[in-house]
């Protein structure tokens, strides 16, 4: 079987696009047991030996909500960061600030909510409430030189509320931008979106000014949407795709969420499309199986699965 797909490319589609690996935290924060944090320096040693460029590296949230990112300084302290590589890291509040700047991060995000009781029950605000406390971060942030990334989850589809208006998610996120965030990443938390959805959601973006350019695309794979998913945002000139390293993760605050898209599947899909990324498929399937032979069990993806195979 062959390892490479067939490459037919489509003039419509981007050049290029950036892969925002978001595995080693947001694949890794809701694993159960505690990864030792030599092993989570080495995973992201490894995705950068694979030519990933931009790797979230953890979060700054206060250990009692994501025990499994207690170690965020110490990992940091271990990492021997790259020059041209990027290694954004979760601030939730001011205190995360304070200890990101301390270990010497230049890339941060915050994470808010499209809908009100996601809004509760992950951030204990309301919807509206969420801004005032991420005013403080965002603009004190700006003003350090850092860049600053706005996740916003649960803009597909709720699963306490349902189905979100496209609107109400844009609104949310273009008021994240006018705070100072350089870049919005559009999350579907839990795996809904389909890709007429996703066009609907960009379009509502476009309309409260925020442009293509700047928004990024974090899709989940719940319902095996993923890869069309991302197909339907590309064509509408997305060039920033999140994924997760042999498809880990969830949500904690989400039970039916799974994992994140696959960074392997999306690298075959953009390669089959002749789009440029950047990544060697081989040394990311390698990273992503030695990583599942940490975690204790096969990797979801299925490039992982066929590749390993294969080799």
């Amino acid at each position: 079987m062959s390892s490479l797909p067939t490459t037919v490319r489509d003039p419509e589609l981007p050049g290029r696009v950036e892969i925002y690996e978001v595995g080693p935290r947001d694949g890794l924060q809701n694993e159960s047991a505690v990864i030792p944090v030599e092993v989570k320096a080495e995973f992201l040693d490894r995705l950068a030996d694979a030519g990933l460029r931009t790797l979230e590296a953890t979060s700054f949230v206060h250990p009692k909500w994501v025990p499994q990112l207690a170690d965020a300084a110490d990992l940091l302290a271990r990492l021997e960061r790259r020059d041209g590589l990027d290694y954004p890291v979760l601030t939730p509040n001011e205190r995360g600030l304070d200890r990101a700047i301390e270990a010497g991060c230049d890339h941060v995000a915050v994470f808010a909510s499209a809908t009100e009781t996601f809004a509760k029950r992950n951030l204990n605000r309301t919807l509206d409430e969420q801004f005032a406390m991420f005013e403080p971060t965002v603009t004190r942030a700006v003003r350090e030189g850092l860049r600053v990334r706005a996740y916003v989850s649960m803009v597909f589809g709720d699963p306490w509320e349902g189905g979100v208006d496209p609107d109400q998610a844009a609104a949310v996120g273009a008021r994240l931008m006018e705070m100072g965030c350089d870049q919005l990443s559009l999350g579907d938390t839990i795996g809904v979106a389909t890709p007429a959805h996703v066009g609907a959601v960009l379009d509502a973006c476009d309309a409260r000014g925020v442009g293509i350019d700047r928004i990024a695309v974090h899709f989940h794979d719940t319902y095996g949407q993923a890869l069309a998913n991302t197909l339907a945002a590309l064509r509408r000139g997305v060039t920033t795709v999140d994924a997760s390293a042999g498809g880990l993760g969830g949500c904690p605050y989400a039970g039916s969420a799974t994992g994140n898209l696959a960074t392997e599947d999306l690298v075959w899909m953009l390669d089959g499309l002749g789009i440029s990324h950047g990544v060697d498929l081989r040394a990311l399937v390698g990273t992503s199986t030695w990583m599942a032979g940490h975690l204790g069990r096969p990797s979801p993806s299925r490039v992982v699965t066929a590749l390993a195979q294969d080799s």
